[in-house]
């Protein structure tokens, strides 16, 4: 695979997430942006950037408010069909993920197993969990069979194609 490729593998979700953020914004159900990656440049030729560098490490792909609560979450998506690779994410990204939780924050990753067109909502805790794991010596991947027994189908529904405040409404209600 290019690295064009992939670098754009997660494209395409990112498109129907950000469709979905502007329906939820506008409906004033939440609000939720795309975090953009900070990058310097260094050399253009009219509005061509030619040159450039990440200027400083990111946090996740999205953030926001939804009824009070601070939203943050990462959109990864993998062409694997038995397993999540833990790969897909950066030390910081989880750093970031593990300080936002304990502060309260909604946190979660939109996984998208592009193989069989599913999308699941994977908890912060499952990802920080199975980093800890991974990192003391343990599997580098969290498995199916957790996903399936952790984690929530997201559904197309109420106007949108990737309704993952319909999971997060479903979770807000059983801890209230």
């Amino acid at each position: 695979m290019s690295a064009t490729a992939y670098g754009n593998r997660g494209a395409a979700l990112e498109m129907l997430i950000n469709h979905t953020n502007e329906v939820y914004r506008a409906r004033g159900w939440a609000v939720v942006t795309k975090r953009p990656t900070p990058v310097a440049i260094v050399r253009t030729k009219g509005t061509r950037i030619l040159s450039a560098y990440l200027e400083a490490k990111s946090t996740v792909d999205y953030e926001g408010v939804y009824h009070g609560r601070s939203l943050q979450f990462e959109a990864k998506s993998t062409r694997e069909t038995r397993r999540f690779p833990l790969s897909n994410f950066h030390e910081h990204q989880i750093e970031h993920m593990r300080a936002c939780l304990q502060q309260g924050a909604v946190v979660f990753a939109i996984v998208e197993f592009t193989r069989v067109d599913e999308r699941l909502y994977v908890p912060g805790k499952l990802i920080l969990d199975a980093w800890d794991r991974w990192k003391a010596g343990g599997k580098a991947s969290i498995p199916r069979e957790d996903l399936e027994e952790q984690c929530y189908r997201i559904r197309s529904g109420r106007g949108v194609a990737v309704d993952y405040l319909a999971v997060v409404d479903e979770l807000l209600h059983q801890t209230a």
